[in-house]
């Protein structure tokens, strides 16, 4: 399967992500966040950076509810354009 280029958007969309999930983290743990959800530390880690611009919605689904995030909070912010 070949997978297509992301778009600007989509690189943004996952930037702004990471950074929401990086600030409600906060002092947690990287690797306690991680195992909460039930996904690996590389993940989570690639998915803060923005390197993983459009991860699986379980995946954020998981990490949001250990982070206590609403995904209607998720989705506001991520689809907000830049400041």
């Amino acid at each position: 399967m070949v997978r297509l280029p992301l778009t600007s958007e989509e690189v943004e969309r996952g930037q702004r992500l990471g950074a929401l999930l990086r600030r409600t983290r906060g002092t947690r743990s990287m690797l306690e966040t991680a195992l909460q959800a039930g996904v690996s530390p590389e993940t989570l880690r690639k998915i803060e950076s923005g390197r993983v611009a459009t991860p699986a919605f379980p995946t954020i689904a998981a990490i949001a509810g250990v982070l206590s995030l609403s995904l209607d909070d998720v989705w506001a912010e991520i689809n907000e354009p830049a400041r």
